[in-house]
């Protein structure tokens, strides 16, 4: 029995040694082990091997970048206005055995040297300066920062500034000033772009006045050149329908000539065909009486005797004279007319109608190009 005792003893002595010789260190970690309490080495991360009862691990220290945000802190500006500025810094443990042995808490060091240094950066600065010179305010803490906590093995990355909040009635006043200045340049940017609109109007009506007139005055010789064309074609046709009525008379009297000299008309057949045509004579509404000459026969008789010749029945018949005064040729005649005929439109009337319609389908300028075309005014 007392053996046994001896034997779980010794068991139990080995374990707690063999547990306080070996420690194990995490990744992105490491531990400050000390000898009867002084430094003796920094533990890597892995299994390291430790004296029992000798040494011990004074802290673990976290070597992953850290953000840590930090309260509101009030800071006045140079023009004496209270600003609450929120900062986040963004730091690096890099050796832990002066961020154990350097700093006694290197959170709270980290935070108050920030506090200090954002007071002393702002405080050179004006309000609007310190609203728009964020980068520069990070800049300078930074530099500050960095320099200050390498002693302590620590690397500040970066400083940001989360918010900065002026005072309410500043922030007022600063909303009203804004509002104003957007009311100024809206204002503005209407009035230019009435104006603008009034030049552009005034240059498409100008535009529009030049195209009518333009139109008119093409309207105008194209209408008198086509009542002067209508005019002179009128009086061709008018002289053209003459001459066709003229020859058509002429040539109808021949045929009844030519007609009258192949019958051989006696003084009855005139006597005749001239009684036809009393009815026809006196159609007239202002003919009311007609009276026949009782010696109408007597005048019929004469003339057939002095026109005509005695038959073989001792009957006066007409006979055409031997040989006839004929006039010029037709072929001639109508040669010299041909041009009252010709209906072709001469070329300058062609060409004044080819102008006009060129003119008239001429693209009238859009707004875009006229707005382009306007004079560059200088603004006012």
């Amino acid at each position: 029995m007392t053996e046994l005792v001896v034997l779980v003893v010794v068991v139990l002595l080995v374990l707690i040694i063999a547990s306080k010789s070996v420690m194990v260190v995490p990744q992105a970690q490491s531990a400050v082990i000390e000898r009867l309490g002084k430094f003796r080495s920094v533990a890597n991360p892995g299994l390291n091997f430790l004296l029992p009862f000798f040494d011990k691990s004074r802290a673990k220290i976290d070597l992953r970048e850290r953000a840590v945000s930090f309260p509101p802190q009030p800071v006045i500006t140079q023009d004496n206005l209270t600003v609450s500025i929120d900062t986040v810094v963004y730091f690096q443990v890099t050796d832990a055995k002066s961020a154990v042995y350097e700093i006694e808490n290197y959170i709270v060091a980290v935070e108050q040297l920030t506090t200090t240094t954002l007071r002393n950066v702002v405080g050179s600065m004006s309000l609007e300066e310190t609203l728009t010179s964020r980068d520069s305010i990070n800049t300078q803490l930074r530099g500050v920062l960095d320099s200050e906590t390498g002693r302590w093995g620590i690397r500040v990355a970066r400083v940001e500034l989360k918010a900065i909040d002026p005072p309410p009635s500043i922030q007022d006043s600063m909303e009203k000033q804004m509002r104003a200045d957007r009311e100024k340049r809206a204002m503005i940017l209407n009035a230019e772009g009435e104006r603008e609109s009034a030049i552009k109007t005034a240059e498409g009506n100008k535009q529009a006045a030049i195209l009518a007139a333009e139109g008119n005055k093409q309207a105008a010789i194209l209408n008198a050149e086509a009542d002067r064309q209508s005019s002179i074609l009128r009086s061709q046709g008018e002289r053209a329908s003459k001459y066709l009525e003229a020859q058509g008379q002429a040539k109808a009297i021949e045929k009844v000539f030519a007609a009258v000299k192949r019958a051989k008309p006696t003084p009855e057949l005139l006597a005749y065909q001239y009684l036809q045509t009393l009815p026809e004579m006196a159609q007239g509404d202002a003919n009311k009486v007609w009276m026949v000459p009782s010696d109408f026969g007597k005048s019929l008789e004469g003339f057939a005797r002095m026109l005509g010749a005695p038959g073989e029945d001792g009957v006066f018949r007409y006979e055409p004279p031997e040989e006839e005064v004929s006039g010029p040729p037709a072929e001639e005649e109508e040669e010299a007319v041909q041009s009252w005929f010709d209906t072709s439109t001469p070329p300058e009337v062609a060409e004044a109608v080819r102008a006009a319609e060129a003119v008239a389908r001429k693209e009238v300028p859009s707004a875009a190009r006229l707005g382009n075309n306007l004079p560059n005014t200088p603004p006012e």
